[in-house]
């Protein structure tokens, strides 16, 4: 059984929401059916003061839903082909939010769900769920927690954003120790324990 998470879940900073969406489920009932993905790979955006982070810039049409209510979707594109999703965390103005980046199929995916522009495709993910509130007792495109916990999880710094200076250091990146659906994994890595 598998119980949506509540919007007190995501009222955190991204540094530990990010960690703690591991293992949890993406949900998603579009018109071809139900499509279910166990979240194995994530990165925090912290906000303002984050050079890696859309919201460093501030308030724009694009990152609006960044500074708002903690638990709705931020969904852009990148490369005018590739959908990414992530999810709004913290106080509203934090401007914080935590990238999607890979999930282990669980029902409903056909396609490669590793790395997030392959994630949002085969959930069936784009522009039209910009904002949608992820907590709504309606909505269909959800996050739901079935007990799953990782016994490790690894971080490391997240991936492509060379150009935010110390913040492209920054050990933002967490995935699930041994899984077979991350990303190709980075030459340098720590790990820490997941509290049972």
């Amino acid at each position: 059984m598998m119980t949506r998470l509540p919007r007190s879940f995501f009222q955190r900073p991204a540094p530990e929401v990010a960690p703690d969406l591991l293992g949890k489920l993406l949900v998603h009932q579009t018109e071809l059916g139900l499509r279910v993905g166990r979240i194995v790979e994530v990165e925090a955006y912290l906000g303002r003061d984050d050079q890696a982070a859309h919201s460093s810039k501030g308030v724009t049409a694009r990152t609006r839903v960044m500074f708002g209510e903690a638990g709705h979707a931020y969904v852009y594109l990148i490369y005018g082909m590739h959908h990414c999703m992530n999810v709004v965390t913290g106080p509203e103005g934090s401007g914080s939010a935590v990238l999607l980046r890979a999930l282990e199929p669980v029902q409903g995916l056909q396609e490669n769900t590793r790395g997030p522009g392959r994630l949002a495709r085969a959930m069936g993910i784009d522009k039209r769920h910009y904002g949608t509130d992820l907590c709504a007792v309606n909505s269909p495109l959800f996050l739901a927690d079935d007990g799953d916990r990782p016994e490790r999880i690894l971080t490391s710094p997240r991936i492509g954003v060379h150009y935010a200076g110390e913040w492209a250091h920054q050990p933002f990146r967490y995935y699930v120790a041994d899984s077979k659906w991350v990303s190709p994994l980075p030459r340098v890595s720590t790990w820490q324990s997941v509290p049972r």
